[in-house]
Formats: C-alpha cells, structure tokens, sequence
C-alpha cells in the first residue's frame, strides 16, 4: 500500500473524480494481488499503468451510459439538486479551472502530464501509454503547449 496516497492522487486528476479514482486504485492492488506483474522490477510502474488503463475502461464506460441515459432522458431519476455554481467558482476556482483545461486536452496529454506529475521517468510514462521512450519528451512538450493554451484561452474568458 506504499503507493496507495500518490496513486490516488494520480487518477482523481485523471478522471477528475474522487470516488472513481478510490474505485480505479482498490480494483488495481486486487490485481496486483490476483495477477501480480510477471516481470520483477520496481512496482510503482506497474500500478500506475494498470490503473491508467483501469481508468479508461472506467471512462468507456460511463461515456457509453452517458449516451443511454440521455438517449431516455424522460426516464431518469431525479437526484439531488446542484450546488451552487458561485459558491463553487469561489471555492474552487483555480482546481476548476485546471481540471477544466485538463479535460479539454486529449487524453493521452492529459496522462502523459500526470504521470510526470507524479515523478515517472520517460520510459516508465512510455510504458503507461504504450509508445516509445523516445516520444515522451515531445509529447510532453506538445502536452504542456495545448494545457497553456487553454487556460490562456480560459483566463481571456474571465
């Protein structure tokens, strides 16, 4: 469980919700108990690519209810009501704002940053997300481009 706080972390930033994030990272340590990595080596690595994919099945799936539950949106339920956007804006202004921009990025940027968010080196990123080492390093600059660019845009907006 020594990675348990950190991987967390990543995947709430990630999803950009708490709830499925502790979901994502209690079924990633039942893997690594029911299907523990077959190469010896540093284990952090592992989790976090397992939970980066655990992550976006996660996000396949609700994308694919979303579209159900719109499709018959006469027969939802009713929940509770929102909260109040202004006392969320003030509250919570800049996270918004970050986790806005970070949803508006492609999703393979938006891994490549938190996954170097989280201190993995380039080839530890390049194995999360399936590309070569020498990649990394591009898209993270390209990544970091188009983050800066849309809280630019979203500042402008202000």
């Amino acid at each position: 469980m020594e990675h348990r706080d950190q991987l967390f972390l990543y995947v709430a930033r990630l999803t950009g919700d708490s709830d499925n994030a502790a979901d994502v990272v209690q079924e990633t340590f039942a893997r690594l108990i029911t299907r523990p990595p077959r190469n010896p080596g540093p284990l952090k690595p592992w989790l976090f690519a397992v939970a980066t994919n655990l992550a976006r099945d996660e996000g396949r799936k609700r994308s694919r209810r979303l579209r159900v539950t719109r499709a018959h949106s006469g027969r939802q339920p009713m929940g509770d009501p929102p909260v109040d956007p202004e006392t969320l804006a003030v509250q919570n202004d800049l996270k918004f704002r970050v986790r806005k921009a970070l949803d508006i990025i492609p999703t393979r940027d938006r891994e490549v940053l938190l996954l170097r968010e989280h201190g993995f080196t380039h080839r530890q990123i390049a194995e999360a997300v399936h590309t070569t080492e020498k990649s990394v390093g591009t898209m993270i600059a390209r990544a970091l481009t188009k983050l800066e660019a849309v809280l630019e845009l979203d500042r402008e907006a202000i």
